[in-house]
């Protein structure tokens, strides 16, 4: 009898267990009002994902620059007010206006990818849910590993530029970073990993051509920068050439992604300053130390997919908030 009193009460702390912790990860996972998930629109639009591959395969085929420019706003997107599509809202004083976000692009993918589903599936789509998408496919068309992305955003109301004031600038200090990314949720190793999406990134002159000639108002370029790469650099961005051209982040990789982006770091080929930090501050360069080789390229893709889910439930709209945009552009 006692034994079988013992079996029952630990059956029933399992259980409860279980059951906490399945409440737990759906906590996770809510903005309120519901939480997304994997197939939300199996019932609603079957054909959500093949439509909006279809409208990134069409546009990255014809421009490879614009895989980058999909993944880059997601994460512009998701850092301010949550992952609700309020950057692609046009206006004088809008999250698009402001210059964190100037050389953002993609935006006409991701009004192709709206119009097609306002045709298949009319109002229920969100814009929110679509950028997500996107920037997933982005990845995979440049050769990355795809990953299920949980769905049921709803779009957001208000767009402001001052807003864009906690996005991660190309010269944060680290510390600064890190608490950024905390600010959202985010640990360091989601730091890490997600700057990793610059494998297929680019970024102008204008945002690091003081690293190769005064860094620091000292005449001299960055010594984080590895004196065989200098010239390359200086080469692609003369002193007081034109600071709009375009340098990839990672050396000799920019449209295929994966881990080399690390190696390139060890070896003091970051283009950006924040990007360099990565292996020149301890906190963070342990992480970067586990993604550097060959080896390491299938771990990488699958923690991006992980950190991507993750942050793509920043401070999400569901359930009744928001809306469901009729054209990505402007609220209803």
């Amino acid at each position: 009898m006692e034994g079988s009193f013992l079996t029952k009460t630990l059956v029933m702390l399992v259980l409860l267990l279980a059951t906490f912790t399945t409440f737990a990860l759906g906590q996770s996972f809510r903005g309120g009002g519901g939480g997304t998930r994997v197939g939300f629109y199996r019932s609603t639009c079957r054909n959500v994902e093949s439509i909006v591959q279809s409208a990134v395969r069409t546009a990255v085929q014809a421009n490879p620059t614009i895989a980058p420019g999909l993944l880059r706003m997601f994460f512009h997107d998701c850092f301010v007010n949550g992952c609700d599509a309020s950057i692609l809202i046009d206006g004088a004083a809008t999250e698009k206006s402001a210059p964190p976000n100037g050389f953002l692009r993609g935006f006409e993918v991701i009004d192709a990818a709206k119009s097609q589903l306002e045709t298949s599936c009319p109002g229920v789509v969100s814009c929110a849910d679509i950028v997500a998408l996107a920037a997933r496919d982005s990845v995979v068309l440049t050769g990355g590993r795809s990953w299920p992305v949980p769905l049921g955003r709803r779009d957001g109301l208000v767009s402001r530029a001052s807003d864009t004031a906690n996005l991660p600038a190309f010269n944060d200090a680290m510390t600064v970073q890190i608490q950024k990314f905390a600010d959202k949720g985010l640990n360091i190793q989601d730091l890490v990993i997600l700057v990793g999406g610059h494998t297929i990134g680019t970024a102008a002159c204008a945002l690091f051509s003081y690293r190769l000639y005064n860094f620091n108002n000292t005449n001299a370029p960055d010594p984080d920068i590895n004196q065989a790469f200098l010239p390359q650099l200086r080469a692609l961005c003369p002193n007081g050439g034109d600071r709009l051209r375009r340098v990839a982040l990672d050396t000799g990789s920019v449209n295929n992604f994966g881990n080399s982006f690390y190696d390139n770091l060890r070896t003091g080929r970051g283009v950006i300053e924040s990007d360099a930090k990565l292996w020149s501050d301890r906190r963070t360069q342990r992480f970067v130390q586990g993604f550097l080789g060959g080896r390491s390229g299938s771990r990488f893709n699958a923690e991006f997919g992980r950190a991507m889910v993750k942050m793509g439930n920043i401070e999400v709209k569901t359930g009744t908030q928001g809306e469901i945009r009729r054209v990505c552009t402007a609220t209803n």
